[in-house]
């Protein structure tokens, strides 16, 4: 599918100040309770993970952008836990758009037959109107997927419900100008989190979930990027704190030129495209 510049129908279903070359970005929420982040560029719309229902994506983009939101081009599943994929089906029918999934998610994922499914593969890339979606394996309890989404010149990357951060994430982030990266616990906090100790283990483990500590690291790695924003994502309620979350990672960021946000679970954040820098800044 090929999507041209947007007309002026396209900007009334309120696509009007995302253009090729600047990803407007909107978190609609992230975090165990439900995960959707919404990308635009070009007249092209994509949202990526169906956690939340209808009712809320629409209006949470509302409430983020000022825009109704009309048309959906593709939904893309990155995994298949119900935090991610629990209104997928409803999605689907709703804006009547395809749903792209690993052949993984396909066989844990029940969606109604009408619904339209495209495969991508886990280390692969899928084209859908202005936007290139680039996927990359990474460890996790499930299938999983950390995500980079490309227009003519701009770059974001979306990377959550990871357990640790493999080499090759690194190379497949290298393009990014914004980050979303998730930021999931504090280890100082998850021993004492209301959960069984085999949970605690989970998240913990290899193929859990990110650390404030593991995310810094990561970030204090990444010099090869240009990098001017970085939003932490998924953040838990019960075992971290926003204030923990952002010092860890400004603490790797400082003396970067480098706007750090953090998402949540029930304020949607809207991320504004941005024209392609002339220069790269020096990041290290």
């Amino acid at each position: 599918m090929h999507v041209h510049a947007p007309t002026r129908a396209h900007r009334s279903a309120g696509i009007g100040p995302c253009y090729a070359g600047a990803v407007r970005t909107v978190v609609v929420g992230s975090g165990s309770e439900g995960n959707a982040t919404i990308f635009e560029s070009g007249g092209t719309r994509v949202l990526v993970d169906a956690g939340l229902s209808v009712r809320r994506v629409r209006r949470r983009y509302e409430e983020a952008t000022g825009e109704a939101l009309g048309r959906v081009d593709a939904i893309v599943l990155t995994h298949h836990h119900g935090d991610h994929v629990a209104h997928a089906g409803r999605a689907a029918r709703a804006f009547d758009a395809p749903v792209y999934l690993t052949p993984a998610t396909a066989r844990q994922v029940t969606l109604p037959e009408e619904t339209r499914t495209r495969p991508y593969a886990r280390g692969g890339r899928v084209r859908i109107g202005a936007l290139e979606v680039h996927a990359q394996p990474v460890p996790h309890d499930a299938p999983q997927v950390a995500l980079v989404l490309r227009d003519a010149a701009d770059c974001v990357g979306l990377v959550t419900d990871l357990g640790e951060t493999p080499r090759a994430l690194a190379r497949h982030l290298r393009d990014c100008r914004t980050l979303l990266l998730e930021a999931n616990h504090c280890r100082e906090l998850l021993p004492w989190a209301p959960y069984p100790a085999f949970i605690r283990e989970r998240i913990g483990g290899p193929r859990g979930h990110l650390a404030n500590a593991q995310c810094a690291t990561f970030l204090g790695a990444l010099k090869a990027a240009p990098l001017d924003r970085v939003v932490l994502m998924h953040l838990s309620k019960k075992t971290n704190d926003p204030r923990r979350a952002r010092r860890a990672a400004g603490a790797a960021l400082r003396g970067r030129n480098v706007q750090l946000e953090v998402a949540h679970q029930e304020r949607p954040m809207v991320l504004e495209g941005r024209e392609a820098r002339q220069l790269t800044l020096g990041l290290g």
